[in-house]
């Protein structure tokens, strides 16, 4: 069953692998016992879903995620039940490729400032210098 990311935008289900491992930190007997955590595996690079530019936007997001491979690798250990765990992952995995999915914000054009705010930043300027000058001991230039 293919698994939404956008409305243009799919994933089949065999392309994301999910295995439960251990969780590591605290939690007594039961952390010992039970593998709640889910690790996630997204082969980004091999995947025929992702077109050009949106993978290319999901390597740069990744960051260090990103195994040598291609591959990125999540891993969801805050809830204690395996299938909250699950979700917390796919929803991760899914909310990555959605900002991937965005377009590039459009360029900055450059702007010169007006003839006027030239003069309003130079006027207050002048004034400030006759401020600081105010300041000054008094010279006995009379």
């Amino acid at each position: 069953m293919p698994i939404e990311v956008t409305q243009s935008l799919w994933l089949d289900d065999d392309e994301v692998q999910v295995r439960a491992v251990r969780a590591s930190g605290p939690g007594g007997q039961h952390v010992n016992k039970v593998s709640t955590a889910i690790e996630l595996r997204f082969d980004v690079r091999g995947s025929p879903s992702l077109p050009e530019p949106v993978r290319a936007r999901l390597y740069k997001l990744s960051g260090n995620r990103l195994t040598m491979d291609g591959v990125l690798v999540l891993v969801a250990q805050e809830h204690r039940s395996q299938e909250m765990n699950r979700q917390a992952a796919m929803e991760r995995l899914l909310d990555l490729i959605r900002e991937a999915a965005k377009p590039p914000p459009p360029p900055r054009k450059k702007t010169r400032p007006t003839y006027a705010s030239k003069l309003k930043r130079l006027e207050g300027k002048s004034k400030r210098s006759g401020v600081k000058a105010m300041r000054g001991k008094p010279r006995g230039d009379d």
